[in-house]
């Protein structure tokens, strides 16, 4: 009985159908609004979630409430809803690509292997969470958190490997010949 209340209302134990892959969630910001009333003022706040299993799924997720723990708890499980899978190759990007969404503006570019996450604040967030362990990225532009990280997952999900691309001409991928 208690193995069902924890799945059902806890995040206590992950679900089934994620074999082996460890969901990651990642704090970005966390904003406090006070509203003045007659007693003094009441605060509320906003956390800003970025959820992946660092296997080429990633989601954010946007909560507010009057308590911290009850806003991040919000974000995180709106994280996990709008979870979307991205094109990886070899623990980067597959190309260069530049994105914007409002004010926020993006440029993302593939690195060679052991170069690490050249990136910072929401940015790196969302590519640490998605799994990618080499990446030079700039923020451009608004460093308000939600645009650059809705700006980096837009980025993300327009990236397209060389077989998604061959495949929707038609074509054929060549093989690689030997030296």
């Amino acid at each position: 009985m208690s193995q069902v209340s924890n799945t059902r209302h806890g995040n206590d134990r992950p679900p089934a159908s994620d074999e082996g892959s460890e969901m990651v969630e990642k704090v970005v910001h966390v904003n406090r609004c006070a509203k003045v009333v007659k007693g003094g003022r009441r605060f509320s706040f906003s956390a800003l979630v970025v959820a992946g299993d660092r296997n080429g799924k990633v989601g954010f997720g946007f909560g507010k409430a009057n308590e911290v723990a009850d806003a991040i708890r919000k974000a995180s499980e709106s994280a996990k809803k709008s979870m979307v899978k991205i094109a990886l190759r070899d623990g980067t990007i597959p190309h260069p690509i530049y994105c914007e969404h409002g004010g926020g503006k993006v440029l993302l570019r593939p690195a060679s292997a052991g170069t690490g996450i050249i990136a910072g604040g929401g940015v790196r967030a969302v590519v640490e969470a998605v799994g990618i362990r080499d990446v030079l990225a700039k923020s451009l532009g608004s460093n308000n958190h939600a645009n650059v990280v809705k700006a980096t997952m837009d980025a993300l999900m327009q990236l397209r490997t060389k077989e998604e691309i061959f495949r929707s001409r038609g074509k054929r991928v060549a093989e690689k010949a030997a030296l």
